[in-house]
């Protein structure tokens, strides 16, 4: 509060100096129209007035800070001894003496300038987008690639402050998981009840870098060697993966680990109630679940097949993919991309034709030339 009220008086009595310096201003613009006889005149008048004042020995009223500011900044256009009156030579040379200390008290006030507000934002921009940057090392980026010397402490004053009890920042694992998500399978079970309500179990092998299925089963008893043989029909043999993400359930065996350690892939089971390890994947079982098996009761274990199929075709060929920029995990053919962002017009030698997806459960649009 005492703050606040500092702060307006300062902001008051700097209003106070501009309105007074304007005025003063206009009257000198006035002052120098006129004839030099009718100022030598005026100057006479008031300072026989002055006198009238000096010899009943009234007192003037104490001058203040604008009014002492503006006769020191008029005194410099002329010899001020000779017409001083009302104060004495040595407080007026103390009113110029403390200007000149408050001027260079101004002026060497502690601290380093600051940089400029490009740079400020460069430095923010810099720490935002490498989490895992300290201060030295933007310092010694700016130094080396742009030719900018700055000091590590006035780096880390500029950047941002994370707020106290929050991690640091520096995504680990999803770091860890976009750098390899070219390199990495995922897999896992989800459970579906038929009409008659048996239990069948639906095997879901996922991509991370393209989202795409690369396969999907179904069966009555999964078992270990079942689900060995699912994951050597998914992984071919001229593969690129070098990962495999799944739970500790006790159909992934330490037989079923080794097998897939044998055809070049290593194992990363993930901590136990710990779903958020293999998102992806259990993300795309509830994409099943969502857009299809909640709308559809598969009657056998066939037909939980045939329609498990038809709709990892559509998720893989024709359903967008936000995560991917939007794209489709395996577009059947090159997507048209429109030229300008405001342009909603259709082609005029193209219609847009839909198909049926799961019985019109999901369609899928194209374009496709009409016919001459």
């Amino acid at each position: 509060m005492e703050l606040f009220c500092l702060i307006v008086s300062l902001v008051a009595k700097l209003a106070k100096l501009a309105r007074a310096l304007l005025a003063d201003g206009m009257r000198f613009m006035a002052l120098l129209v006129r004839s030099r006889t009718a100022l030598a005149a005026e100057n006479l008048f008031l300072r026989k007035q002055l006198a009238f004042y000096q010899e009943r020995k009234i007192r003037p009223r104490r001058f203040d800070n604008v009014t002492r500011f503006m006769l020191v900044l008029l005194s410099h256009s002329f010899a001020w001894q000779d017409a001083l009156a009302n104060v004495t030579p040595k407080t007026f040379i103390g009113w110029h003496r403390a200007g000149f200390r408050l001027f260079w008290r101004w002026e060497s006030r502690p601290g380093r300038p600051p940089i400029p507000i490009e740079l400020r934002r460069l430095i923010r921009e810099m720490a935002l987008s490498n989490i895992s940057w300290g201060e030295e090392r933007i310092a010694n980026e700016l130094l080396l690639k742009l030719g900018i010397r700055i000091s590590p402490c006035t780096v880390r004053k500029y950047m941002p402050k994370r707020p106290r009890g929050q991690p640091r920042g520096d995504q680990r694992w999803s770091t860890f998981v976009h750098n390899h998500a070219a390199a990495i399978l995922a897999c896992d079970f989800c459970v579906v009840v038929t009409a008659t309500f048996r239990l069948l179990y639906v095997l879901v092998v996922i991509e991370h870098q393209t989202r795409r299925i690369v396969h999907c089963n179904v069966t009555t008893h999964p078992t270990v060697a079942w689900t060995l043989q699912q994951l050597r029909e998914a992984i071919p043999s001229d593969h690129r993966y070098r990962f495999l993400i799944h739970d500790g359930d006790g159909i992934f065996s330490p037989h079923l680990d080794q097998s897939i350690t044998h055809m070049g892939l290593r194992v990363l089971k993930t901590p136990p109630r710990s779903p958020k390890a293999n998102s992806l994947c259990e993300r795309v079982i509830g994409t099943l679940r969502r857009e299809c098996l909640d709308f559809l009761i598969p009657l056998t274990e066939n037909h939980l097949r045939i329609i498990t199929r038809n709709w990892v075709s559509h998720y893989n060929r024709g359903r967008p993919h936000s995560s991917l920029g939007p794209g489709i995990p395996d577009p059947p053919v090159e997507l048209p991309v429109t030229p300008h962002r405001h342009q909603h017009c259709i082609p005029n030698h193209c219609k847009v034709v839909a198909h049926p997806v799961l019985g019109g459960l999901h369609h899928e649009y194209g374009l496709l030339a009409k016919a001459a």
